[in-house]
């Protein structure tokens, strides 16, 4: 897929019979393991990928998704992996979540044929959510509050090490307010100083910033319905320190989710909801690269497509999915249920 994809996509909402037929749309890669739910997704390029997933499951590919290697760290079957960062195709970083013990960090140099434990939680209290980095060295971790305020885990040595960041700089959280570990999209961060994280479960869906790697936040109000633990904001992107998407709603699939979509251009400190939402709960975004105006979102129920920088969205193909990304070279990827794995291609 070449420059052209993002034209492709923008055509495909025009809803020609001619523009639908050249348009991407994704491929499923059989990834061998069907028991398996990947919410935890890093490509790197379109060859190279990524998938973290229950049962401590981690693959990887680097044919495209042709074929998948099983990489997953020995000794964690009763693991749920929620999120992985990889710099290439050797280096990456997994996210265990749990309460207590249960939330772990492991790191692999040599393409998952071993790992190191980088961090295991003891403070009962924590529950990890996801992770993001803003680069090879620099990168935090979030969990939902202990003793009233999210806590916030950085390393400086590409997750090697991690230490828990003081908490003074963090706002209270609201009653029930806490992440959701859903695509390893609750915490994202752009350039080289600038995160945010996504909340729900307390009387606001809220968006958290922070401008200082973590040390020091704010927060802002959403336009994303909460007020329930399975409502809120589950997943951000941010094309650069200004403009962003927020996308969320109720998880029960017998729930409606009116207004599971939102935008900011100042860096989250205010956000509007979409003209036209997706039509139920999505749990992933991602801008395409080099575009201004295009992202998709997915969810256990389709994937969406927005050519107006998030205020309307179209729905553009009705399979499950729970992550997705896309890389410099304009290849994107989703995972999900069911052992999931797709690609977008012409």
């Amino acid at each position: 897929m070449g420059v052209a994809c993002t034209a492709a996509l923008a055509a495909l909402t025009a809803g020609s019979a001619q523009a639908t037929t050249r348009a991407p749309h994704w491929v499923l890669k059989d990834t061998g393991t069907p028991d398996v739910r990947f919410r935890g997704l890093a490509a790197v390029d379109r060859n190279t990928a990524w998938l973290a997933g229950t049962g401590g499951t981690v693959l990887r590919t680097t044919d495209g998704g042709t074929s998948w290697r099983n990489v997953s760290p020995p000794g964690t079957d009763d693991l749920q992996f929620r999120d992985v960062e990889a710099f290439d195709a050797r280096r990456a970083v997994v996210l265990a979540i749990g309460e207590g013990e249960a939330s772990r960090v492991y790191r692999t140099d040599d393409g998952g044929r071993t790992w190191t434990e980088s961090f295991r939680n003891t403070d009962p209290a924590a529950f990890y959510d996801c992770m993001a980095f803003f680069d090879r060295r620099h990168g935090l971790a979030m969990s939902d509050p202990v003793d009233g305020r999210f806590r916030i885990l950085s390393t400086s040595d590409g997750g090697r090490s991690w230490r828990v960041l003081p908490d003074d700089g963090m706002p209270a959280a609201l009653a029930g307010e806490a992440g959701f570990a859903a695509s390893g999209q609750c915490l994202v961060t752009s350039g080289s100083k600038d995160a945010w994280l996504a909340t729900g479960g307390g009387a606001h869906a809220r968006v958290l910033h922070s401008t200082d790697r973590g040390l020091t936040w704010t927060a802002a109000d959403t336009t994303v319905p909460a007020g329930d633990p399975a409502k809120g904001v589950f997943a951000l992107a941010f094309r650069d320190r200004d403009h962003g998407l927020a996308v969320g709603g109720d998880y029960r699939a017998d729930q409606a989710s009116p207004q599971a979509a939102a935008v900011t251009a100042d860096g989250g400190r205010s956000w509007r909801p979409a003209a036209t939402p997706p039509p139920a709960y999505r749990s992933g975004v991602a801008w395409l690269p080099h575009s201004r105006t295009t992202a998709l979102a997915v969810g256990p129920t389709g994937t969406d497509l927005t050519t107006d920088g998030g205020r309307t969205w179209r729905t553009v193909d009705t399979g499950s999915y729970d992550t997705v990304t896309c890389t410099p070279d304009l290849s994107c990827w989703a995972a999900g249920e069911q052992g999931r794995a797709a690609r977008l291609e012409n």
